[in-house]
């Protein structure tokens, strides 16, 4: 007679970690944030797809893969390193604008656009994502 604890299926992995849905709304919000108007004027609206958009839109695909990789360390890459360069992209166009609205005499004409706060976010959340992966354990 057979043993039937000897034949038991062997344990399935599991696909999604405890930082997977962070990593999926962040980068979410980091690839739609990059389609759309990152700086405003009275002229019209500029997109991010011009320039530093194409950037956090890599970004952004980058944490939704981390997202569904089962492995820890390659999980906080995916998230601190989008994390990091979404922060230091922003940063750079923050100080841009106010740069551009200090030497024109235009302050309150150069505004944010509602992708460069979305994506702003998205480091936000990347970056907590990361910090609450690191920590656990």
């Amino acid at each position: 007679m057979a043993d039937t604890a000897s034949t038991a299926a062997p344990a399935r992995r599991r696909i999604l970690h405890a930082g997977s849905l962070g990593m999926i709304v962040g980068g979410l919000l980091a690839l739609v944030g990059s389609l759309l108007p990152w700086v405003i004027t009275p002229f019209g609206s500029l997109s991010g797809t011009a320039g530093p958009g194409l950037w956090t839109l890599s970004a952004g695909f980058i944490a939704v893969a981390g997202a569904l990789l089962p492995y820890r360390k390659v999980a906080i890459a995916h998230a601190l390193l989008p994390g990091l360069a979404v922060a230091v992209i922003i940063g750079w166009q923050a100080a841009r604008l106010v740069y551009l609205s200090s030497t024109t005499g235009s302050w309150g004409q150069l505004m944010p656009g509602i992708g460069m706060v979305m994506v702003a976010g998205a480091a936000v959340v990347l970056l907590r994502t990361a910090i609450r992966l690191i920590s656990i354990r």
